[in-house]
């Protein structure tokens, strides 16, 4: 199976196909390095949809061209201020899909991948990192605020005090650092990127579905509830960003968010 979707003669943003038992879900806009906008939110729900409805026993999720994902697109029109909360809570509802999703999802990440770009990969099953692969959080040096529940599952995964570092200072992390601090669960040469993810995903493909789906339910179970708290947080978060001098009075951070865009 195979599906993509496209409007207005512009290429798809998000591909997708399942083959074999396993899906596969590209970002396809290499252009920008796979910025997100708001039309490839839109897709990337439905490739989840997708592939759930293919009964895929795994999902590999990756980037084409040269990176995994260079965060938000911020040369999109920012739009009406009062769609914002619901365009937030579009992109937020990425992480529990990827999260509800029966079959394990592994991210396949290759050169840069910033902010919501590390925050799509955070959401995955295993993450397999390619030896150029860059992860960095940004948002809070623009004025904008971490969201996808990065805010739970970042201290899950690194630690309180890493995390800390990584979102306040910003600074990036290479494929070697990233492996060694929890943050990836494997590191390969950039060419043996998609073999080494399609493997695992053949191989949890080839398992019993149900128990690999329970396995998933059971594990996810455990932070599922503060997940959600986090994303509803980070929204509210994400609304004071926009407003300017909404950050403790602090119009430093708005202009500069404003200047990003």
């Amino acid at each position: 199976m195979s599906e993509t979707r496209s409007g207005g003669g512009r290429p798809p943003s998000v591909e997708c196909e399942v083959e074999g038992g396993v899906g596969v879900i590209r970002l396809n806009r290499p252009e920008c390095l796979n910025a997100v906008d708001g039309a490839l939110v839109e897709e990337l729900a439905e490739a989840f949809d997708r592939v759930v409805r293919a009964h895929a026993g795994a999902v590999v999720l990756a980037g084409r061209g040269r990176a995994f994902c260079a965060g938000h697109d911020l040369k999109e029109p920012a739009g009406d201020p009062a769609e914002l909360p619901a365009r937030l809570e579009r992109t937020q509802d990425l992480t529990r899909r990827i999260r509800a999703c029966p079959a394990p999802v592994i991210a396949a990440v290759h050169g840069h991948a910033v902010g919501i770009g590390v925050e799509l990969a955070l959401c995955c099953d295993l993450v397999v990192a390619a030896e150029d692969a860059r992860f960095r959080f940004p948002e809070a040096g623009l004025g904008l605020s971490i969201t996808n529940a990065a805010s739970r599952l970042l201290p899950l995964l690194v630690g309180p005090l890493k995390a800390k570092e990584l979102v306040l200072l910003g600074e990036p992390v290479d494929a070697a650092e990233a492996h060694r601090i929890g943050l990836v669960n494997t590191v390969v040469p950039a060419g043996a990127l998609m073999g080494a993810a399609l493997e695992r995903a053949a191989r949890l493909a080839g398992q019993p579905r149900a128990s690999t789906a329970l396995a998933k339910e059971a594990l996810t179970a455990g932070t599922e509830q503060s997940v959600e708290a986090a994303l509803e947080l980070e929204v509210r978060h994400a609304l004071r960003a926009e407003r300017p001098g909404s950050l403790f009075g602090d119009p430093v951070g708005a202009s500069r968010a404003r200047d990003a865009r």
